[in-house]
């Protein structure tokens, strides 16, 4: 298995990933975001993200193709007025049959020495509460999963109705 920066050639892969994500986490028809979205807003000029592949060799008898990407973990810089220059990942996925391979581990070091490389001051995001594995994973790792703060955010409906009024 290798970890690798996502190419524009792999974003069909990575929304795959994000919709069975979404899939895990009840939303299965939450994804909106296409291929072309994907390619525009991580491969422009200015790219509003960055994302790590979990790659594979494939058994020959089991596919024409030579590799297959079964994990990402996609991230963008973020500024926080405490700390400065720090990273927010979005999400970290694997394939369901492909966890337990060490892809979620490797993608999840590889977020960390991003951070390190870049001298940040914090590495943030979010799980939910009833995912006890994730959460048991992290605080093992040495992150503090906080209970005081509470996640907000407006979607398209709320914006529009806000500015409306």
């Amino acid at each position: 298995m290798i970890i690798r920066k996502a190419t524009k050639n792999d974003m069909p892969s990575v929304l795959e990933l994000i919709q069975e994500l979404a899939t895990f986490e009840k939303e299965p028809d939450a994804v909106v975001v296409t291929v072309a979205d994907l390619i525009r807003d991580g491969f422009s000029e200015n790219p509003l993200f960055q994302c790590f592949v979990a790659e594979v060799e494939n058994d020959p008898s089991e596919s024409e193709q030579a590799k297959q990407i079964i994990g990402m973990a996609l991230y963008y810089y973020r500024y926080s007025t405490w700390k400065g220059k720090t990273i927010h990942l979005e999400d970290l996925i694997v394939k369901e049959n492909k966890r337990g391979t060490g892809a979620g581990f490797a993608l999840y070091k590889e977020i960390i020495k991003q951070g390190k490389t870049e001298n940040v001051r914090r590495i943030e995001w979010n799980v939910l509460d009833w995912n006890t594995p994730a959460i048991d994973f992290y605080e093992k790792s040495g992150a503090k999963v906080l209970g005081d703060w509470r996640v907000v955010h407006m979607n398209e409906n709320g914006i529009t109705n806000f500015l409306n009024e």
